[in-house]
């Protein structure tokens, strides 16, 4: 019989991923959020996934049982030609009967997603009356992406044995150096208040959703987060929210000053977002 004490613990697998973006001005430094090509939300979303190979070849067996689908086989984004489901699922792009096996796939996976969701409207009228204070500070959207970061994992990088992080790269220049920063900063704050906490290894892995399938997962809970807030619609939440663990929404300050938090016992809803304090 095996010594217990002997065997390694176990690494947690992470898949992160941003919906909207982090800018707040044009050149001109006008305000853009919320006009068009530019959301009112950013979100950072983290996919905790039990078994990522196990996940990675249900995706991959799902895609191509509906590439081989002929009821789907003149959808103009199945076609090879057109790069886009036939290579990636991304639920922007995807048809609704795809996006539908997709959520099923994922409602019935070992996986768990939290999130953090930032208002930038909020943010450009607070960085508008921090210039009037400080003239010299410019905003950086990187600041937006570190600090959602730090919220983020701040419990989350002391539990497991380790950690690999997977997360999206966005643009020619991936944002290795800012996440590990800023994972480096949310230990920092998390050892500060629990000093005996543990520190396993982190590692940090760019990829892309073709290249590391569980991105693709992620992408699909951004989604319908962001139809939640952007346009109102939880259809698509509501469908997925058992495996929702954490949403953090840092700017809605309607009874919290930290925020509102849901969770599974709080569940986020379309109606709840609608609500004034109190009702």
């Amino acid at each position: 019989m095996g010594d217990a004490s002997n065997t390694p613990p176990p690494t947690c697998h992470y898949f992160v991923d941003e919906a909207g973006d982090p800018v707040l001005f044009n050149r001109h430094k006008q305000i853009v959020v919320g006009k068009e090509g530019c959301s009112r939300y950013f979100m950072l979303g983290l996919l905790e996934v039990a078994e990522p190979d196990a996940l990675a070849q249900k995706l991959e067996t799902l895609r191509a049982e509906l590439l081989a689908d002929p009821y789907l086989s003149q959808v103009e984004s199945m076609k090879p030609a057109r790069r886009k489901t036939a290579y990636v699922f991304h639920a922007k792009d995807d048809c609704p009967e795809v996006r539908r096996e997709v959520y099923r796939c994922l409602v019935e996976s070992d996986v768990r997603f939290f999130a953090v969701v930032r208002d930038k409207l909020r943010i450009a009228t607070l960085v508008r009356e921090h210039n009037l204070k400080k003239p010299s500070y410019r905003y950086h959207p990187n600041q937006l992406y570190d600090r959602c970061v730090s919220r983020l994992f701040k419990q989350r990088l002391h539990k497991e044995g380790g950690y690999r992080i997977w997360f999206s790269e966005r643009g020619s220049k991936p944002r290795t150096e800012a996440l590990d920063a800023a994972l480096t900063h949310a230990r920092r704050n998390f050892r500060f208040k629990s000093p005996d906490s543990a520190q396993p290894p982190i590692e940090i892995a760019p990829s892309s959703p073709r290249r590391t399938i569980c991105l693709q997962a992620v992408d699909y809970f951004l989604w319908a987060l962001q139809r939640l807030y952007e346009r109102g619609e939880d259809r698509f939440w509501e469908y997925v929210t058992s495996k929702v663990s954490l949403v953090h929404d840092v700017d809605d300050t309607r009874t919290k000053e930290y925020g509102a938090y849901y969770t599974r016992d709080n569940p986020l809803t379309a109606e709840k977002r609608k609500k004034e304090p109190g009702i």
